[in-house]
């Protein structure tokens, strides 16, 4: 009888056998005992030039089969990857591959210009290709040297670092081969289409894992691309994939076509999409596709349920005892309760943060950031970092990050409830809310950036019309400034907002406010901002141009 895997080269070395299609890259094909024997190269390179100290192995590259061959020959070899993020630059990158005690860098042609000039200490930097691996690619020579546990780390997935320097999030394999074999609905026909780059926890979780568990094939695109999205999901014979962030926004504004509905997609996951990309997404191609809720860390995961509202969340899985709580009292908050138009009665008293109650030893920690693990494991409980609430049938809903609160007039609320809001106005592809200062008081004014679609122009009294329709809009979370702009995205097409929080009005958009509550909007003019400035002395408050 047959063990059950311990570790992701018990998988790895589980596929030397499997003459079945392994992976898909351009006109390419791999069955998985070439991806084996690939691996294997791989394996034998890096044992040959191991050093003392932590086997950390940084690897910069994009969506191509290296990275794969990298990543299981690590693991046959006991190294630990770590999955550098190509959109880094400058002292920022160099701290991430310091911080991790990397013993080298593997790169390529594309990437390798991005480490020129930089203090990396004595790591070393290696170009790498497809056949940039020397030795004979016999499986049974594959030894995994330093004989990798079960806990013993796998890779590190660096955070987004929306609020402060990324944290480098440990994965053992213990907790990659429960992701891996978790997806019980996959078979060795599937075709999983990945376009998220492979250094973030969405490809790995929902792709690589497992299709490495059960056999099914993996389709690589280099990096994202809206226009070949759906071309790559027909040629390839995509049955699944995954997106983030504003994927579909993207995929949606591409010319609609005769054979849209032409693929073999059985549903896809699309955390952080807008229910209403998510609705006409399905309309178009009808593709089922579905939130939840997970993270980096991936202590709390949130399954849809039938029936539940479209930009729920879910509920909390089996075995999770999750809860929104009062960060500050740790008492759990009451359900959030809704009036006939949908809109939230109690917002201030029932959106606070996530945690789960019993489940901080999923956690597996950062790696060399102590005050970070206290941080996220206080008293017993993780703390997510997410703002949250639920309805009264224990389904859940996003509200922001923790750090993405507003108080406006001396009332409090998140900044995820009112983009859900503005993201039906019609000429909007996508909103970003966020915070910025009041000429008066210490509180915020409510900022809003927009992204239209393509044709589109924004009309002042049109919007404020629409807001006025709006029965779940709180007359607080209008907001007084618009901006017009493309929204900034990061490496998985998540929004953002540092840059716009920064340029607060200081910006050459399109730029319309309401200068006095409930007024009208109307465009925002230099002579504008030096009239706000001067409010902001009159009042003994000091503003800094970015």
């Amino acid at each position: 009888m047959t063990s059950a895997p311990a570790t992701v080269a018990d998988l790895v070395l589980g596929r030397a056998d499997d003459g079945g299609v392994g992976l898909m890259a351009g006109d390419n094909r791999w069955s998985w005992s070439e991806v084996v024997e690939h691996s294997a190269r791989v394996e034998r390179w890096l044992e040959a030039r191991r050093a003392p100290g932590p086997f950390h192995i940084g690897v910069l590259l994009g969506n191509t089969p290296t990275y794969l061959f990298t990543l299981f020959g690590a693991a046959l070899a006991g190294a630990s990857v770590v999955g550098i993020n190509s959109t880094r630059r400058g002292s920022e990158l160099a701290r991430d591959i310091r911080h991790t005690d990397c013993q080298m860098v593997l790169t390529d042609g594309a990437h390798a210009h991005l480490l020129d000039g930089l203090d990396l200490g004595d790591i070393g930097v290696a170009r790498v290709d497809e056949d940039g691996w020397p030795g004979e690619p016999s499986v049974s020579s594959a030894n995994r040297g330093s004989g990798a546990g079960a806990d013993d780390l796998f890779v590190l997935i660096f955070t987004s670092g929306s609020t402060g320097a990324p944290k480098a999030v440990r994965m053992t394999h213990r907790r990659a081969v429960t992701m891996a074999t978790g997806s019980t609905w996959l078979g060795h026909d599937d075709v999983l289409y990945s376009a998220m780059p492979l250094f973030h926890g969405n490809a790995l979780n929902a792709i690589v894992l497992p299709a490495l568990a059960s056999g099914a094939a993996i389709a690589l695109r280099p990096r994202f691309s809206a226009s070949e999205f759906m071309p790559d999901v027909r040629g390839y014979g995509a049955t699944f994939f995954s997106t983030v962030g504003r994927a579909l926004s993207y995929v949606l504004a591409t010319p609609e076509s005769p054979v849209d509905r032409q693929h073999h997609v059985k549903f896809a996951l699309a955390p952080e999409a807008s229910p209403a990309d998510v609705r006409a997404f399905r309309k178009r191609f009808g593709i089922a596709c579905f939130g939840g809720y997970g993270s980096s860390e991936n202590a709390i995961i949130m399954m849809p349920v039938t029936g539940m509202p479209p930009d729920a969340l879910g509920i909390a899985q089996e075995g999770t005892d999750a809860a929104i709580v009062d960060a500050q009292t740790r008492q759990e908050l009451p359900a959030a309760r809704f009036d006939d138009a949908g809109r939230m009665l109690n917002p201030a008293e029932a959106i606070g943060e996530l945690v789960g109650r019993n489940v901080a030893d999923r956690f597996e920690g950062y790696y060399n950031n102590p005050e970070a693990d206290a941080e996220r494991t206080r008293n017993g409980w993780y703390w997510s970092g997410d703002l949250g609430y639920r309805d009264e049938n224990g389904i859940f809903f996003f509200a922001g990050r923790s750090g993405e609160w507003l108080r406006v007039d001396a009332e409090n609320f998140a900044t995820a409830p009112v983009e859900r809001i503005l993201g039906r106005y019609p000429p909007v592809r996508g909103a970003a809310v966020y915070a910025v200062p009041d000429e008066r008081t210490a509180d915020d004014q409510v900022m809003a950036a927009f992204e239209l679609r393509d044709g589109e122009s924004f009309d002042p009294q049109a919007f404020a019309a629409f807001l006025d329709e709006q029965g779940d809009m709180s007359p607080k979370w209008a907001p007084r400034y618009v901006r017009i702009t493309t929204l900034p995205v990061g490496a998985t097409n998540k929004i953002d907002k540092k840059p716009l929080r920064a340029g607060r009005w200081y910006t050459d958009d399109p730029l319309f406010w309401r200068s006095e509550p409930g007024g009208a909007y109307r465009s925002f003019t230099a002579a504008d901002r030096e009239a706000l400035e001067a409010r902001f002395q009159e009042h003994g408050r000091t503003i800094d141009r970015p």
